[in-house]
Protein backbone atom coordinates (compact mmCIF):
# COMPACT_ATOMS: atom_id res chain seq x y z
CA UNK A 1 0.00 0.00 0.00
CA UNK A 2 1.91 3.12 -1.05
CA UNK A 3 2.30 6.15 1.74
CA UNK A 4 3.26 9.49 0.96
CA UNK A 5 5.01 11.64 3.83
CA UNK A 6 3.40 15.33 3.95
CA UNK A 7 5.80 18.01 5.90
CA UNK A 8 4.54 20.60 7.17
CA UNK A 9 6.44 23.67 7.62
CA UNK A 10 4.76 26.96 6.76
CA UNK A 11 1.47 25.58 5.95
CA UNK A 12 -0.63 24.75 8.72
CA UNK A 13 -3.80 23.73 7.44
CA UNK A 14 -5.39 21.40 5.32
CA UNK A 15 -7.51 23.55 3.36
CA UNK A 16 -6.01 25.26 0.28
CA UNK A 17 -3.02 23.07 0.28
CA UNK A 18 -1.37 21.85 -2.84
CA UNK A 19 0.96 19.58 -1.43
CA UNK A 20 -0.76 17.98 0.57
CA UNK A 21 -3.30 17.47 -2.79
CA UNK A 22 0.05 15.87 -4.30
CA UNK A 23 0.18 13.60 -1.00
CA UNK A 24 -2.46 12.46 -1.20
CA UNK A 25 -2.40 11.21 -5.71
CA UNK A 26 0.89 10.11 -5.07
CA UNK A 27 -0.73 7.72 -2.23
CA UNK A 28 -3.66 6.79 -4.56
CA UNK A 29 -7.18 5.00 -3.60
CA UNK A 30 -6.01 2.72 -1.02
CA UNK A 31 -2.75 4.27 0.34
CA UNK A 32 -2.17 6.65 2.74
CA UNK A 33 -0.36 10.18 4.06
CA UNK A 34 1.83 10.57 6.94
CA UNK A 35 1.48 14.32 8.59
CA UNK A 36 4.77 15.36 10.38
CA UNK A 37 5.98 18.24 11.76
CA UNK A 38 10.10 18.66 12.65
CA UNK A 39 11.03 21.46 15.35
CA UNK A 40 14.45 22.72 13.74
CA UNK A 41 16.76 23.89 16.20
CA UNK A 42 17.86 26.18 13.30
CA UNK A 43 14.56 27.62 13.53
CA UNK A 44 13.10 27.11 16.63
CA UNK A 45 16.13 28.17 18.36
CA UNK A 46 16.56 31.81 17.28
CA UNK A 47 13.11 32.05 17.32
CA UNK A 48 10.79 34.32 20.15
CA UNK A 49 8.73 33.25 22.79
CA UNK A 50 5.73 34.98 20.83
CA UNK A 51 6.39 32.61 17.92
CA UNK A 52 7.26 29.76 19.59
CA UNK A 53 4.22 29.72 21.58
CA UNK A 54 1.88 30.56 18.76
CA UNK A 55 3.30 27.80 16.69
CA UNK A 56 2.75 25.29 19.15
CA UNK A 57 -0.75 26.34 19.48
CA UNK A 58 -1.28 25.99 16.22
CA UNK A 59 -0.04 22.74 15.92
CA UNK A 60 -2.62 21.57 18.68
CA UNK A 61 -4.98 22.48 16.25
CA UNK A 62 -3.36 21.25 13.29
CA UNK A 63 -3.15 18.20 15.60
CA UNK A 64 -7.06 18.58 15.92
CA UNK A 65 -8.03 18.71 12.52
CA UNK A 66 -6.08 15.57 12.04
CA UNK A 67 -7.70 13.37 14.33
CA UNK A 68 -4.37 13.57 15.90
CA UNK A 69 -2.37 11.85 13.36
CA UNK A 70 0.70 14.43 13.47
CA UNK A 71 3.53 13.08 14.17
CA UNK A 72 6.09 15.47 15.75
CA UNK A 73 10.08 14.59 15.73
CA UNK A 74 12.63 17.07 16.42
CA UNK A 75 16.10 17.24 14.94
CA UNK A 76 18.01 18.12 11.90
CA UNK A 77 15.61 17.31 9.00
CA UNK A 78 18.20 15.85 7.05
CA UNK A 79 18.57 12.99 9.44
CA UNK A 80 14.97 13.25 10.83
CA UNK A 81 13.00 12.98 7.44
CA UNK A 82 14.47 9.97 5.52
CA UNK A 83 14.54 7.96 8.99
CA UNK A 84 10.59 9.08 9.26
CA UNK A 85 10.28 7.77 5.56
CA UNK A 86 12.13 4.70 6.02
CA UNK A 87 10.38 4.05 9.47
CA UNK A 88 6.55 4.28 7.43
CA UNK A 89 7.96 3.20 3.52
CA UNK A 90 6.99 6.61 2.20
CA UNK A 91 7.37 6.35 -1.51
CA UNK A 92 7.56 10.33 -1.88
CA UNK A 93 8.13 13.35 0.69
CA UNK A 94 5.56 16.19 -0.23
CA UNK A 95 6.28 20.21 1.24
CA UNK A 96 5.76 23.53 0.11
CA UNK A 97 8.46 25.11 -1.53
CA UNK A 98 10.45 27.03 0.91
CA UNK A 99 12.50 30.23 -0.52
CA UNK A 100 14.22 31.94 2.60
CA UNK A 101 17.90 31.03 2.69
CA UNK A 102 18.17 28.45 5.21
CA UNK A 103 14.69 26.89 3.82
CA UNK A 104 16.51 25.87 0.25
CA UNK A 105 19.81 24.75 2.15
CA UNK A 106 17.88 22.67 4.29
CA UNK A 107 15.89 21.07 1.94
CA UNK A 108 18.26 20.69 -0.89
CA UNK A 109 20.33 18.39 2.25
CA UNK A 110 17.12 16.65 2.88
CA UNK A 111 17.18 16.15 -1.18
CA UNK A 112 20.06 14.53 -1.32
CA UNK A 113 19.92 12.00 1.87
CA UNK A 114 16.74 10.87 1.17
CA UNK A 115 18.43 9.27 -2.12
CA UNK A 116 15.71 7.50 -4.37
CA UNK A 117 12.95 8.81 -2.56
CA UNK A 118 11.51 11.72 -3.80
CA UNK A 119 11.09 15.37 -2.63
CA UNK A 120 8.20 16.74 -4.18
CA UNK A 121 7.74 20.50 -4.06
CA UNK A 122 4.10 21.83 -4.82
CA UNK A 123 3.01 25.20 -3.91
CA UNK A 124 4.80 28.13 -1.86
CA UNK A 125 3.23 29.95 0.79
CA UNK A 126 3.54 33.07 -1.62
CA UNK A 127 1.12 33.99 -4.27
CA UNK A 128 3.72 34.20 -7.06
CA UNK A 129 6.58 32.09 -5.91
CA UNK A 130 9.63 34.45 -5.49
CA UNK A 131 11.61 34.59 -8.46
CA UNK A 132 8.96 33.59 -10.95
CA UNK A 133 7.94 37.67 -11.65
CA UNK A 134 10.96 39.16 -12.94
CA UNK A 135 11.62 42.15 -15.81
CA UNK A 136 11.50 42.27 -19.40
CA UNK A 137 15.59 41.17 -19.40
CA UNK A 138 15.42 38.62 -16.97
CA UNK A 139 16.53 40.54 -14.47
CA UNK A 140 15.12 40.63 -10.78
CA UNK A 141 12.85 44.25 -9.62
CA UNK A 142 14.56 46.78 -7.79
CA UNK A 143 11.42 48.73 -7.42
CA UNK A 144 8.08 47.90 -5.58
CA UNK A 145 5.72 49.48 -7.99
CA UNK A 146 7.07 47.96 -11.18
CA UNK A 147 7.05 44.77 -9.70
CA UNK A 148 3.54 45.14 -8.40
CA UNK A 149 2.57 46.07 -11.95
CA UNK A 150 4.37 42.65 -13.33
CA UNK A 151 2.71 40.56 -10.43
CA UNK A 152 -0.54 41.77 -10.89
CA UNK A 153 -0.25 40.43 -14.67
CA UNK A 154 1.69 37.22 -14.07
CA UNK A 155 -1.46 36.35 -11.78
CA UNK A 156 -1.72 33.49 -9.52
CA UNK A 157 -3.84 30.13 -9.20
CA UNK A 158 -7.38 30.02 -7.87
CA UNK A 159 -7.51 28.24 -4.64
CA UNK A 160 -6.51 24.08 -4.13
CA UNK A 161 -9.34 22.09 -3.71
CA UNK A 162 -11.10 20.49 -0.84
CA UNK A 163 -8.89 17.62 1.06
CA UNK A 164 -11.31 14.90 -0.34
CA UNK A 165 -10.14 11.53 0.20
CA UNK A 166 -7.23 11.34 2.27
CA UNK A 167 -6.44 8.52 4.73
CA UNK A 168 -4.64 9.78 7.65
CA UNK A 169 -2.46 7.06 8.76
CA UNK A 170 -2.71 6.92 12.75
CA UNK A 171 -0.03 4.95 15.33
CA UNK A 172 3.31 6.39 14.26
CA UNK A 173 6.07 7.35 16.90
CA UNK A 174 5.56 10.84 17.97
CA UNK A 175 7.83 12.90 20.26
CA UNK A 176 7.02 15.29 22.74
CA UNK A 177 7.13 18.98 21.87
CA UNK A 178 9.70 21.56 22.77
CA UNK A 179 8.17 22.87 26.20
CA UNK A 180 5.66 26.05 25.97
CA UNK A 181 6.90 28.93 26.78
CA UNK A 182 4.56 31.39 29.32
CA UNK A 183 3.95 34.32 27.25
CA UNK A 184 2.85 37.68 28.69
CA UNK A 185 1.60 38.99 25.56
CA UNK A 186 -2.21 38.49 24.47
CA UNK A 187 -1.45 36.03 21.80
CA UNK A 188 -4.20 35.76 18.42
CA UNK A 189 -6.35 32.16 18.63
CA UNK A 190 -4.33 29.75 17.05
CA UNK A 191 -4.97 27.49 13.74
CA UNK A 192 -6.89 27.53 10.55
CA UNK A 193 -10.23 28.12 11.84
CA UNK A 194 -9.21 30.83 13.94
CA UNK A 195 -7.18 32.34 10.93
CA UNK A 196 -10.76 31.56 8.34
CA UNK A 197 -12.79 33.33 11.26
CA UNK A 198 -10.68 36.58 11.22
CA UNK A 199 -10.65 36.88 7.51
CA UNK A 200 -14.47 36.64 6.94
CA UNK A 201 -14.71 39.06 9.87
CA UNK A 202 -12.05 41.59 8.48
CA UNK A 203 -13.62 40.98 5.15
CA UNK A 204 -17.95 41.41 6.41
CA UNK A 205 -16.81 44.43 8.76
CA UNK A 206 -13.89 46.12 7.65
CA UNK A 207 -13.10 45.85 4.44
CA UNK A 208 -14.93 48.68 3.04
CA UNK A 209 -12.74 51.55 5.08
CA UNK A 210 -9.40 49.73 4.80
CA UNK A 211 -8.49 51.85 2.63
CA UNK A 212 -8.83 55.02 4.96
CA UNK A 213 -8.39 52.70 7.99
CA UNK A 214 -4.80 50.94 7.89
CA UNK A 215 -2.94 54.45 8.53
CA UNK A 216 -4.85 54.79 12.10
CA UNK A 217 -3.70 52.87 15.00
CA UNK A 218 -6.38 53.92 17.10
CA UNK A 219 -9.09 52.04 15.24
CA UNK A 220 -9.38 48.36 14.34
CA UNK A 221 -8.55 49.18 10.82
CA UNK A 222 -6.78 46.63 9.61
CA UNK A 223 -6.88 42.49 9.03
CA UNK A 224 -4.72 41.56 11.73
CA UNK A 225 -3.81 38.20 9.11
CA UNK A 226 -0.16 38.47 9.11
CA UNK A 227 0.71 35.91 11.57
CA UNK A 228 -1.94 33.65 10.16
CA UNK A 229 -0.25 34.17 6.72
CA UNK A 230 3.18 33.84 8.72
CA UNK A 231 2.62 29.76 9.40
CA UNK A 232 0.27 29.33 6.82
CA UNK A 233 -2.95 29.00 8.63
CA UNK A 234 -4.36 30.59 5.54
CA UNK A 235 -3.06 30.96 2.26
CA UNK A 236 -3.62 34.77 0.10
CA UNK A 237 -5.21 32.50 -2.71
CA UNK A 238 -7.79 32.44 -0.36
CA UNK A 239 -8.05 35.67 0.99
CA UNK A 240 -7.43 37.40 -3.02
CA UNK A 241 -10.34 34.92 -4.03
CA UNK A 242 -12.72 36.84 -1.80
CA UNK A 243 -11.66 39.90 -3.14
CA UNK A 244 -12.01 39.00 -6.67
CA UNK A 245 -15.26 40.37 -6.55
CA UNK A 246 -14.64 43.52 -4.77
CA UNK A 247 -14.05 46.73 -6.51
CA UNK A 248 -13.13 50.20 -4.95
CA UNK A 249 -9.47 51.50 -3.42
CA UNK A 250 -9.91 49.30 -0.57
CA UNK A 251 -9.61 45.90 -2.15
CA UNK A 252 -6.99 47.47 -4.33
CA UNK A 253 -4.81 48.78 -1.18
CA UNK A 254 -5.38 45.27 0.62
CA UNK A 255 -4.01 43.05 -2.55
CA UNK A 256 -1.14 45.66 -2.65
CA UNK A 257 -0.27 44.60 1.02
CA UNK A 258 -0.07 41.29 -0.03
CA UNK A 259 2.14 42.25 -3.45
CA UNK A 260 4.53 44.06 -0.92
CA UNK A 261 4.54 40.37 0.82
CA UNK A 262 5.75 38.89 -2.19
CA UNK A 263 7.82 41.60 -3.49
CA UNK A 264 10.40 41.31 0.01
CA UNK A 265 10.25 37.90 -0.45
CA UNK A 266 11.33 38.47 -3.57
CA UNK A 267 14.29 40.49 -3.16
CA UNK A 268 15.17 37.62 -0.36
CA UNK A 269 15.71 35.10 -3.33
CA UNK A 270 17.48 36.70 -5.46
CA UNK A 271 19.49 38.42 -2.49
CA UNK A 272 19.44 35.78 0.16
CA UNK A 273 21.87 38.22 2.12
CA UNK A 274 19.70 41.07 2.16
CA UNK A 275 18.44 39.75 5.61
CA UNK A 276 21.30 40.69 7.38
CA UNK A 277 23.36 42.96 4.48
CA UNK A 278 22.64 46.25 3.62
CA UNK A 279 21.04 45.99 -0.14
CA UNK A 280 22.71 49.58 -0.15
CA UNK A 281 26.32 49.03 0.70
CA UNK A 282 27.02 52.44 0.19
CA UNK A 283 25.75 53.29 3.72
CA UNK A 284 27.59 50.37 5.29
CA UNK A 285 29.59 53.21 6.95
CA UNK A 286 26.99 54.88 8.27
CA UNK A 287 28.59 56.16 12.29
CA UNK A 288 26.31 55.00 15.12
CA UNK A 289 26.20 55.70 19.02
CA UNK A 290 27.27 53.13 21.37
CA UNK A 291 28.72 52.75 24.91
CA UNK A 292 26.11 53.34 27.92
CA UNK A 293 24.00 56.36 27.39
CA UNK A 294 23.21 54.60 24.13
CA UNK A 295 22.63 51.76 25.64
CA UNK A 296 20.48 53.12 28.20
CA UNK A 297 18.84 54.81 25.48
CA UNK A 298 18.13 51.89 23.25
CA UNK A 299 16.65 50.29 26.89
CA UNK A 300 14.13 53.31 27.37
CA UNK A 301 12.85 52.42 23.69
CA UNK A 302 12.57 48.98 23.59
CA UNK A 303 10.25 49.32 27.33
CA UNK A 304 8.44 52.11 26.03
CA UNK A 305 10.03 54.60 27.82
CA UNK A 306 11.24 57.62 25.83
CA UNK A 307 8.88 60.52 26.67
CA UNK A 308 7.26 60.82 22.81
CA UNK A 309 3.82 59.04 23.09
CA UNK A 310 3.40 57.36 19.83
CA UNK A 311 6.96 56.09 20.22
CA UNK A 312 6.17 54.35 23.82
CA UNK A 313 2.77 53.11 22.59
CA UNK A 314 3.89 51.11 19.92
CA UNK A 315 6.69 49.42 21.91
CA UNK A 316 4.33 48.83 24.72
CA UNK A 317 2.09 47.02 21.99
CA UNK A 318 4.85 44.96 20.97
CA UNK A 319 5.08 43.59 24.15
CA UNK A 320 1.84 43.56 24.93
CA UNK A 321 0.67 41.88 21.78
CA UNK A 322 3.29 40.75 20.41
CA UNK A 323 2.40 42.71 17.29
CA UNK A 324 2.95 46.47 16.30
CA UNK A 325 0.36 48.58 14.05
CA UNK A 326 2.40 48.61 10.78
CA UNK A 327 2.36 52.69 10.85
CA UNK A 328 3.84 52.74 14.07
CA UNK A 329 6.45 49.87 12.84
CA UNK A 330 7.31 52.41 10.50
CA UNK A 331 7.61 55.51 13.07
CA UNK A 332 9.60 53.69 16.06
CA UNK A 333 11.93 52.02 13.57
CA UNK A 334 12.64 55.42 12.22
CA UNK A 335 13.15 56.89 15.59
CA UNK A 336 15.54 54.15 16.92
CA UNK A 337 17.74 54.21 13.49
CA UNK A 338 17.39 58.27 12.97
CA UNK A 339 16.88 59.81 17.10
CA UNK A 340 19.16 57.21 18.94
CA UNK A 341 21.56 57.17 16.23
CA UNK A 342 21.26 52.81 16.42
CA UNK A 343 21.90 50.59 13.14
CA UNK A 344 18.94 49.02 11.44
CA UNK A 345 19.74 45.26 11.92
CA UNK A 346 19.62 45.68 16.19
CA UNK A 347 15.80 46.85 15.60
CA UNK A 348 15.07 43.84 13.35
CA UNK A 349 16.57 41.86 16.18
CA UNK A 350 14.80 43.06 18.99
CA UNK A 351 11.13 42.69 16.42
CA UNK A 352 11.71 39.07 15.63
CA UNK A 353 12.46 38.43 19.04
CA UNK A 354 9.24 40.11 19.92
CA UNK A 355 6.67 39.83 17.24
CA UNK A 356 4.55 36.80 16.61
CA UNK A 357 4.25 37.34 12.92
CA UNK A 358 8.02 38.03 12.30
CA UNK A 359 8.68 37.19 9.26
CA UNK A 360 12.57 37.49 7.88
CA UNK A 361 11.56 39.11 4.64
CA UNK A 362 8.73 41.58 5.61
CA UNK A 363 10.49 42.67 8.98
CA UNK A 364 14.40 42.77 7.84
CA UNK A 365 13.75 44.39 4.47
CA UNK A 366 10.73 46.64 6.13
CA UNK A 367 13.90 47.65 8.21
CA UNK A 368 16.27 48.40 5.54
CA UNK A 369 13.18 50.70 3.98
CA UNK A 370 13.32 53.03 6.94
CA UNK A 371 16.86 53.21 7.43
CA UNK A 372 17.00 54.15 3.70
CA UNK A 373 19.37 51.25 2.95
CA UNK A 374 17.21 48.70 1.02
CA UNK A 375 14.89 48.27 -2.10
CA UNK A 376 12.56 50.85 -2.65
CA UNK A 377 14.01 52.66 0.80
CA UNK A 378 12.80 55.56 1.77
CA UNK A 379 15.22 58.29 1.12
CA UNK A 380 17.91 59.02 3.89
CA UNK A 381 16.86 62.31 4.05
CA UNK A 382 12.80 61.24 5.44
CA UNK A 383 13.23 61.36 9.54
CA UNK A 384 9.69 60.81 10.73
CA UNK A 385 8.91 63.72 13.75
CA UNK A 386 7.03 61.46 16.47
CA UNK A 387 5.20 63.89 17.21
CA UNK A 388 3.45 65.44 13.96
CA UNK A 389 2.97 61.14 13.03
CA UNK A 390 1.30 60.83 16.53
CA UNK A 391 -1.19 63.91 15.59
CA UNK A 392 -1.51 62.84 11.76
CA UNK A 393 -2.39 59.03 12.42
CA UNK A 394 -3.57 59.10 16.13
CA UNK A 395 -5.69 62.50 15.93
CA UNK A 396 -7.50 61.64 18.86
CA UNK A 397 -5.20 60.06 21.23
CA UNK A 398 -7.18 56.85 20.98
CA UNK A 399 -3.94 54.39 20.30
CA UNK A 400 -1.60 56.59 23.04
CA UNK A 401 -4.09 56.38 25.37
CA UNK A 402 -4.79 52.50 25.42
CA UNK A 403 -1.42 51.51 25.42
CA UNK A 404 0.21 54.60 27.55
CA UNK A 405 -2.47 54.69 31.05
CA UNK A 406 -0.27 57.34 32.20
CA UNK A 407 -1.41 59.67 30.08
CA UNK A 408 -5.14 58.69 29.55
CA UNK A 409 -6.53 61.57 32.04
CA UNK A 410 -5.00 64.32 29.14
CA UNK A 411 -7.32 66.05 26.72
CA UNK A 412 -6.26 64.57 23.32
CA UNK A 413 -4.86 67.88 22.35
CA UNK A 414 -1.52 67.22 24.49
CA UNK A 415 -1.77 63.85 24.32
CA UNK A 416 1.07 63.46 21.47
CA UNK A 417 2.72 66.71 23.40
CA UNK A 418 2.29 65.67 27.08
CA UNK A 419 4.78 68.68 28.32
CA UNK A 420 2.12 71.30 26.94
CA UNK A 421 -0.73 70.23 29.14
CA UNK A 422 -1.22 72.16 31.84
CA UNK A 423 -0.12 70.33 34.83
CA UNK A 424 2.94 69.34 32.42
CA UNK A 425 3.91 66.13 32.17
CA UNK A 426 1.87 63.27 34.28
CA UNK A 427 3.63 61.71 37.12
CA UNK A 428 4.96 58.50 36.18
CA UNK A 429 5.72 59.21 32.52
CA UNK A 430 9.51 60.31 31.14
CA UNK A 431 10.64 63.16 29.82
CA UNK A 432 11.32 63.13 26.27
CA UNK A 433 14.53 61.27 25.71
CA UNK A 434 16.57 63.44 23.33
CA UNK A 435 15.61 66.51 21.14
CA UNK A 436 13.82 65.08 18.15
CA UNK A 437 15.02 68.26 15.76
CA UNK A 438 18.53 68.19 16.91
CA UNK A 439 19.10 64.47 16.46
CA UNK A 440 17.05 64.38 13.18
CA UNK A 441 20.04 66.90 12.26
CA UNK A 442 23.01 64.63 13.45
CA UNK A 443 21.09 62.19 11.17
CA UNK A 444 21.14 63.87 8.49
CA UNK A 445 24.62 64.85 9.05
CA UNK A 446 25.72 61.49 9.37
CA UNK A 447 23.84 60.31 5.75
CA UNK A 448 25.62 63.29 4.27
CA UNK A 449 29.42 62.57 5.11
CA UNK A 450 28.79 58.42 4.34
CA UNK A 451 27.29 59.36 1.08
CA UNK A 452 29.73 61.56 -0.11
CA UNK A 453 33.00 59.16 0.26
Amino acid sequence: MPTSLLWFRRDLRLHDHPALLAARDAAGPDGDVVPVFVFDDRLWGPSGEPRRRFLLDCLTALDADLDGALVLRSGDPARVIPQLAREVGATTVHVSADTGPYGRQRDAAVERALDDVPLVRTGSPYLVTPGRVTTRTGTPFQVFSPFARAWREHGWRAPAGAPDGVRWRTGVRSDDPPPAPEVLADLPPAGERAALEAWERFRDERLTGYAEGRNLPGTAGTSRMSAYLKYGCIHPRTLVADLAGEEGESARRYTDELAWRDFYADVLWHRPGSAREYLKPELQGMGYDSGPEAEALVRAWQTGRTGFPIVDAGMRQLLGEAYVHNRVRMIVASFLVKDLHQEWTLGARWFMQHLVDGDLASNNHGWQWVAGTGTDASPYYRVFNPITQGKKFDPDGAYVQRWVPELRDLDPKHVHEPWTAPGGIPAGYPEPVVDHAHERQVSLDRYAAVRAR
